[in-house]
C-alpha cells in the first residue's frame, strides 16, 4: 500500500515521481518519506535519464506531515537517528546527473515545501500557497530549505515565513524567484513536461556540467544548515520548553517558558 502513495514511471528520458495521496493532500508518513528515498537511490544509478519530474495527484503537492504519524515512534530509531535517515536520503538528489522540475499546486507545506526547495526548479499552479509552520509546533524547519530560500530571498523574507508560518501565495513567491513560472492549475503538468522535454533534448553532458557548477555554488551552504538544523532539533526536542510547550497544549493553559 506505502508504494502506491509515492510511485515512479519512466516514459524514455523523462521520470516521474508522484505523491499520491490525495485524500490527505499528499501527507508524508515515514514509510512514504522511505519510499521516495528509495526511489532517488534508484534514480542515482540510471544513467539514461535527462530530467525527472516531480508532482502530487489531486489539489496539492504536499502538505507537509501527515498528523497521524507525527510522534510515532519508528522502532528503535531516536528522533536524531530519524532525522538523519532523512538528511540522507533527500541529500541523494543532489548526486542525480538529471535536474528534478517541481510541478507544485494548491499547499506545499512544511517539510514537503523544504524538499521541492533542494530541487532545480519549481513551478507553480496558480492559487499555489507555502508555508513553513513548524515554529507554531514547536520546532524548527529541519530539512534544508531555510537554507535555499536564504540563497533565493535573503534573510528578512525567510525570518518572516519561519517565525510567523504566514501564508506565502504563488504570485508572492514568483516575485520572490522562489518559484520561476506562475501557470493556470490546467496548465501545471504540461508546462512540466514541457520543460522536462526541452532540457532532455539539449546534450546530456552539457546538462550535467551546468547543474554541476549550479550546484557547487549551493549545496556547502545547504549541507551546512542541514548539520546546524540536526543539532539544533535534537536538543529542542529534549528541551524544557517544548515540554512545556507540550504540556500546555495537552492541559489547554498558557505555556510558560524559561528558554532552555
Amino acid at each position: 500500500m506505502t508504494e502506491e502513495l509515492v510511485h515512479l514511471d519512466i516514459d524514455g528520458p523523462i521520470a516521474v515521481i508522484t505523491n499520491d495521496n490525495p485524500d490527505k493532500r499528499n501527507a508524508f508518513t515515514d514509510a512514504m518519506d522511505q519510499r521516495l528515498f528509495e526511489i532517488i537511490a534508484e534514480l542515482r544509478q540510471r544513467s539514461d535519464l535527462r530530467a525527472v519530474i516531480w508532482r502530487g495527484e489531486g489539489h496539492s503537492f504536499s502538505s507537509g506531515r501527515d498528523v497521524s504519524a507525527i510522534g510515532v515512534k519508528q522502532g528503535d530509531l531516536t528522533h536524531h537517528e530519524l532525522m538523519t535517515r532523512g538528511h540522507r536520503g533527500i541529500l541523494q538528489i543532489f548526486d542525480l546527473d538529471a535536474p528534478i522540475l517541481v510541478a507544485m499546486q494548491g499547499w506545499s507545506i512544511g517539510g514537503s515545501f523544504q524538499r521541492a526547495l533542494l530541487c532545480d526548479i519549481r513551478v507553480a499552479a496558480e492559487g499555489a500557497r507555502f508555508m513553513l509552520p513548524e515554529v507554531g509546533h514547536g520546532v524548527i524547519p529541519d530539512t534544508g530549505g531555510v537554507a535555499r530560500l536564504v540563497q533565493i530571498c535573503g534573510p528578512g523574507v525567510v525570518s518572516d515565513l519561519v517565525l510567523t508560518g504566514r501564508t506565502m501565495e504563488a504570485d508572492e513567491a514568483l516575485a520572490h524567484g522562489i518559484v520561476s513560472r506562475v501557470v493556470p492549475a490546467d496548465e501545471l503538468d504540461a508546462t512540466v513536461r514541457d520543460m522536462a522535454e526541452r532540457i532532455a533534448a539539449s546534450p546530456a553532458v552539457t546538462v550535467k556540467m551546468a547543474r554541476r557548477v549550479i550546484g557547487r555554488l549551493t549545496e556547502p551552504e545547504i549541507r551546512a544548515s542541514m548539520g546546524e538544523e540536526l543539532i539544533g532539533q535534537t536538543f529542542i526536542n529534549t528541551s524544557h520548553d517544548y515540554a512545556e510547550f507540550r504540556a500546555a497544549r495537552a492541559e489547554k493553559r498558557d505555556p510558560i517558558y524559561n528558554g532552555s
